[in-house]
């Protein structure tokens, strides 16, 4: 069995000392707790997404870069990474950026996002929340499999032989 934790770097009130710590501490926080993580011998450290001031992290592959740099052994993920609302080219090619950082580190989860607030940020619909996802993770895993790509979809340009 292989144990790890996930966070989505919560920014809530100090229950003690009702501060709130800033995006930034929070973060710096989060990756000393994936190298404590490492020194005490979990296998696995995720961060999720969110795109709302109490969660510091909009950007998990930046973070888990971070945490890249500065591990050796425990294995990196977004805690669900939410494609229905980003390009899925662009969550490969930063995801596998960070798994050659690591040194094959990385396991990408993707999801449709329980928050929404990404969705209007962003230009979507939520009437489109199934269908985006399904077409999203359709050419994401077409991305994975092929050395180039010719795919077209309703939410997203399509792609002619690319590599």
């Amino acid at each position: 069995m292989e144990i790890g934790i996930t966070t989505f770097g919560e920014t809530f009130p100090d229950p003690q000392t009702g501060q709130t710590v800033s995006h930034g501490e929070r973060i710096r926080q989060l990756i000393e707790e994936a190298v404590l993580a490492e020194e005490v011998g979990l296998d696995y450290y995720g961060i999720g997404e969110h795109h709302r001031n109490d969660f510091a992290v909009s950007s998990p592959a930046t973070v888990l870069a971070a945490i890249a740099a500065r591990t050796n052994r425990i294995r990196l993920s977004p805690a669900v990474s939410v494609l229905s609302s980003d390009d899925p080219v662009r969550v490969y090619q930063q995801y596998a950026t960070v798994d050659l950082i690591s040194e094959g580190r990385v396991e990408l989860m993707v999801g449709r996002g329980s928050f929404i607030e990404s969705f209007p940020l962003f230009g979507y619909s939520l009437n489109d929340y199934e269908e985006l996802f399904a077409e999203k993770l359709d050419l994401l895993l077409e991305i994975r499999e092929q050395e180039r790509v010719t795919w077209s979809g309703r939410h997203r340009a399509a792609l002619d032989d690319q590599p």
